[in-house]
């Protein structure tokens, strides 16, 4: 690991103007960011220490949105009655993510931030060929071990996948990411366009400029939100990356028998997080049982590529979805 400068922020505006420095990472609860310098992939000359920074721990509900701010703990959001209540595939998402211990130190914002597990991505003294890390330098992972890589939203420069559960139930109820500047200046960024495909530049994973921070993120109030779900398929019960995962919620016609409103967003398939809305829009005004939804499960495949190990995702991802969708329908 490189030797780094450590500087623990005044308030607000001193982190974001040390933030904005070359070289420079915040540190929150550490678990993404320490882990990535010592297997070499993060070398910062400083980091800037924003734990303390109580106005940013806030969960806080109005009549139209539910607000948390960046610093809120994975444990503290998970735990929340008031996320529980009226967001609960956030809670759920959280919940099933990561260990125990490190939902208690890691913030949402890190959370959302996190890079991908690939492999060949995190090990950069045996595989110099990674896009993501080194631009042009090719990518070791479309021939190679690629079991737990992307078969939606890929380019011939990278698949390696997004891995965190939280950000794909935001995606999945229209949450908007508020990010300020060293000027004070703000802009709100809805999460779907928040995270971009890899195309020819892997190393571009979404849209935070230089010099800016998530300070909050804020989801809209809906029925379709309150009668929510996340389903985590992975290879063993906890403390395991998703195979496959769902984050979903329906709101019903008054007839309990029609769907008026659904939300799908897949999540350790893709690229980024995953809006199904071929999904959704196959849904609205169907009859809710088992068959329609498999069936409309099934376009979410659609533009899918598999890789020589990975082709289990592409049967995987309807499966996840409709169960998803038929636990919150009440159907098992």
């Amino acid at each position: 690991m490189r030797e780094f400068n450590y500087r623990r922020a005044v308030d607000l505006n001193d982190a974001i103007t040390l933030g904005s420095q070359p070289e420079t990472r915040f540190l929150a609860g550490g678990t993404t960011q320490l882990d990535l310098m010592k297997c070499g992939v993060e070398r910062p000359a400083t980091l800037v220490d924003i734990s303390h920074l109580q106005d940013l721990h806030d969960i806080t509900l109005s009549d139209s949105e539910l607000t948390l701010g960046t610093l809120v703990k994975m444990s503290q959001a998970a735990d929340s009655k008031t996320v529980k209540t009226f967001a609960p595939a956030l809670a759920e998402s959280l919940a099933l993510a990561a260990s125990a211990q490190l939902r208690n130190m890691a913030s949402l914002g890190g959370n959302i931030l996190q890079r991908t597990r690939c492999s060949y991505f995190r090990d950069p003294q045996a595989y110099s060929a990674c896009n993501k890390r080194n631009p042009s330098s090719g990518c070791a992972a479309l021939n190679g071990l690629n079991h737990n890589h992307a078969v939606l939203g890929t380019s011939d420069s990278c698949i390696a996948l997004y891995p965190g559960d939280f950000a794909v139930a935001l995606t999945a109820f229209d949450a908007v990411l508020n990010l300020q500047n060293s000027a004070g200046e703000q802009r709100s960024v809805p999460v779907i366009d928040f995270f971009r495909l890899p195309s020819d530049r892997p190393d571009l994973e979404h849209q935070l400029a230089p010099g800016e921070m998530i300070v909050s993120l804020t989801l809209p109030r809906s029925a379709v939100l309150a009668r929510s779900h996340y389903l985590k398929v992975r290879d063993r019960s906890s403390y395991e990356f998703a195979a496959a995962s769902a984050a979903v919620g329906l709101e019903m016609e008054e007839d309990n028998l029609t769907i008026k409103e659904v939300r799908v967003a897949l999540g350790c398939v893709a690229t980024k997080p995953w809006r199904a809305s071929q999904v959704e829009q196959a849904l609205k005004g169907q009859r809710l049982d088992e068959k329609t939804l498999r069936k409309a499960a099934e376009k979410v495949t659609e533009g899918a590529i598999a890789r020589q190990h990975n082709g289990h995702k592409i049967i995987l991802a309807p499966r996840v979805i409709a169960r998803a969708l038929m636990t919150v329908g009440g159907l098992v």
